[in-house]
């Protein structure tokens, strides 16, 4: 009966209608940790493709190295972290791993090696801290409440997603576009939230599980778990369809032959969507099912692809494209952690939800080298057209596996 509350919950009790205390801390984290992520994100492509003249192909690689190179480190560190049962240690560890590569990029210069080397290890930091930060979240809100309390976190997030680029947008007019102070000032936001984890996020304290309830062999058996195995299936189908945000803003970049000191702008635009839309898309997914709204988001990102396709130009289409991309991110990224977590055992909730991160994780590595190499052999009108029909077959199929008889709880 619990988790037939997952999809579709009736009665919900009051105190599902509130945000957790621990939510609000992890948002407030969130928020100060995406003011320096984002910073770096909205300069980074423009960088790497306009000052060192990397390739379409180059960018995809680090692009994808970005994201998905250190995806396997995830459930590694999701396992410990459920094992030793310090998920707020794991976080603090990955936060902290980048805000020293923030540093990295600094002392990377010109150097793609160091550049690659700098960029991976802020990814590991990511693999390590976001699944026992999604765990925490899950494991304070009753499970018919963790679409509104993932909307909430993620519209916080999403407001040092806000104004992260126009952070950079200062000190880059302020340093004479020196991206050198970018990834100082970068640093200095990722040491606040460290702090901020340490000082405001209390650690979960359930009941020790027993030896065989968190163990290697259970934890791979999690792919194998009922209804847990088609949403982490169509949740890697997904990821598929997924090019990465520097590829869509160097799209419309160049499409609107916009000037370099406007390009971070772009990262905004989005944020501000997504920051508008988070919290009330992640009630409306606890109202009428987390699946529909899921699905819905990737509709919506197929439709940025269209859009970027097909023959436009002007601001209300500009704006169109980052609304939608916003919408996209708002309906899937909370929402998918808020569909997957009920569905695991509270002792091996960080490891199944690093798995499904996983699974995403490295198919955007699969799709952004792709891209970066189809724009490079068909241009970027032919690379983004695959990408559309390639977006319509995993929409379709993970629509086939999210809804199957299978995935009910």
């Amino acid at each position: 009966m619990y988790l037939a509350t997952v999809d579709r919950p009736t009665g919900v009790v009051d105190r599902t209608r509130r945000v957790a205390p621990t939510v609000l801390a992890l948002g407030a984290v969130s928020l100060v940790t995406d003011v320096s992520s984002e910073m770096v994100t909205a300069v980074l492509p423009l960088y790497l493709v306009a000052v060192l003249h990397l390739s379409p192909a180059g960018y995809g690689l680090i692009d994808g190295l970005y994201t998905g190179a250190t995806a396997l480190l995830r459930p590694v560190g999701g396992y410990l972290a459920d094992r030793a049962r310090r998920r707020k240690l794991l976080a603090t560890l990955g936060y902290g791993l980048s805000a020293v590569a923030r540093l990295g990029l600094l002392a990377a210069g010109p150097s793609l090696a160091g550049l690659g080397a700098a960029t991976v290890a802020d990814r590991a930091g990511k693999g390590l801290r976001t699944a026992p930060r999604d765990a925490l979240i899950t494991l304070a809100t009753p499970a018919p409440g963790l679409g509104r309390a993932f909307g909430v976190h993620r519209a916080m997030d999403s407001a040092g997603a806000f104004a992260g680029p126009l952070v950079a947008l200062g000190v880059l007019a302020a340093s004479g576009q020196a991206f050198d102070a970018v990834f100082v000032v970068s640093a200095c936001f990722a040491a606040v939230g460290v702090v901020l984890l340490v000082l405001l996020v209390r650690e979960h304290r359930g009941p020790r599980p027993s030896p065989a309830a968190v163990h290697p062999r259970t934890a791979a058996a999690l792919v194998r778990r009922g209804p847990l195995r088609p949403v982490l299936l169509g949740a890697t189908l997904l990821g598929l369809s997924t090019i990465g945000d520097g590829f869509v803003y160097l799209l419309l970049q160049r499409r609107e032959s916009l000037a370099v000191g406007w390009f971070p702008l772009l990262a905004v635009g989005t944020s501000l969507a997504y920051l508008l839309l988070a919290a009330p898309l992640g009630v409306l997914a606890d109202r009428i099912g987390r699946r529909p709204v899921l699905l819905a988001g990737y509709a919506a990102l197929l439709a940025v692809y269209l859009l970027l396709a097909a023959p436009w130009a002007g601001l209300p289409g500009l704006v169109l494209v980052l609304g939608l991309y916003g919408a996209f991110y708002a309906a899937t990224d909370g929402v998918l952690m808020a569909l997957a977590g009920p569905l695991l055992p509270a002792e091996l909730r960080t490891t199944g939800i690093a798995l499904v991160q996983t699974g995403q994780a490295l198919a955007y590595l699969a799709s952004s080298v792709a891209f970066g190499l189809a724009w490079q052999c068909w241009g970027a009108t032919g690379a983004v057209r695959v990408t559309a029909a390639a977006a319509v077959v995993t929409l379709t199929a993970s629509a086939a596996l999210l809804f199957s008889r299978r995935a009910r709880p």
